[in-house]
């Protein structure tokens, strides 16, 4: 896969600090509603952040007044005339696998190795809930309003909110965002373990997540993507498993480069420099 930035209309991309990419869903006429082609773009943009040796983290903001205001409504009311076949059967399965491309979208932040956070502010609504719990870490502007709002539109929601919200902030919350769909600010948000922190401003909120970015970038490349291979297998497998897992991989990963200079870094009391 080549690592030449990609093409996006709908996203704005830019690797600007060393190691850091700055992507921003880029349609602020719209609040960032996340349309055909933005479904496709996060994919394709966080595979070439996975690819792209440069890249060592990766910031996901929004452009405008707000995160995003989840869904595009005109994509949603156009699904019957996407998926439409004469036989019923076919048509419900043609919304099935429409349904499984979209989970996978986001599934992309997941699977990209680098650390993903999320820079919110304004509104962060539906599927915006199942756009930031793929990140690594959130962090959120005084102004944000978090809302899983996909029950007020008589739809279960379902490209990943029911799955990973749980496992953020405590079950009976997450059920009670869920059947409500009432707005969460953003310091009850960081009080129920949905964000990390809550800045100020957009302007801080942006420049905290810039040096908490930086942190990151500065880190064994190969020991942040092996934290995060860990961290997201352990999640789904029991405390054996992933035992098993991390000796498997640093008995492959452990003796490596980095090692070498993080331990005449400290010998030398210098800053570590580590290869991409």
């Amino acid at each position: 896969m080549t690592t030449a930035i990609p093409h996006l209309t709908t996203l704005r991309l830019e690797l600007g600090e060393p190691g850091i990419a700055e992507l921003r869903l880029d349609r602020p006429e719209r609040s960032n509603a996340i349309d055909e082609a933005m479904w496709q773009e996060l994919r394709e943009a966080f595979a070439w952040a996975d690819e792209a040796p440069a890249v060592r983290v990766v910031i996901l903001a929004g452009s405008g007044r707000n995160f995003c205001a989840g869904i595009d409504l005109a994509m949603l009311a156009g699904v019957g005339r996407l998926v439409a076949h004469a036989d019923a059967a076919r048509s419900r399965e043609a919304l099935r696998r429409l349904i499984l491309d979209l989970q996978d979208c986001l599934s992309g932040i997941e699977r990209c190795r680098k650390p993903v956070l999320a820079a919110i502010h304004g509104a962060c609504i539906g599927g915006a809930i199942d756009l930031v719990t793929c990140c690594d870490m959130r962090y959120a502007a005084a102004s944000a309003q978090f809302s899983v709002r996909e029950i007020d539109v008589g739809m279960t929601a379902d490209v990943g909110t029911l799955q990973r919200l749980p496992r953020l902030v405590p079950e009976g919350i997450a059920r009670e965002l869920a059947f409500t769909g009432r707005s969460v600010d953003g310091e009850e948000a960081r009080r129920i373990g949905l964000v990390n922190r809550v800045f100020a401003s957009e302007e801080l909120l942006l420049a905290g997540v810039r040096e908490i970015a930086r942190t990151i970038a500065g880190k064994s490349p190969l020991a942040v993507r092996g934290t995060k291979e860990m961290l997201n297998y352990s999640r789904d497998h029991p405390v054996a498993d992933g035992l098993n897992y991390v000796a498997t991989w640093n008995a492959a990963m452990l003796l490596s480069a980095d090692l070498d200079e993080a331990i005449s870094a400290l010998r030398e009391k210098r800053p570590p420099r580590f290869g991409d």
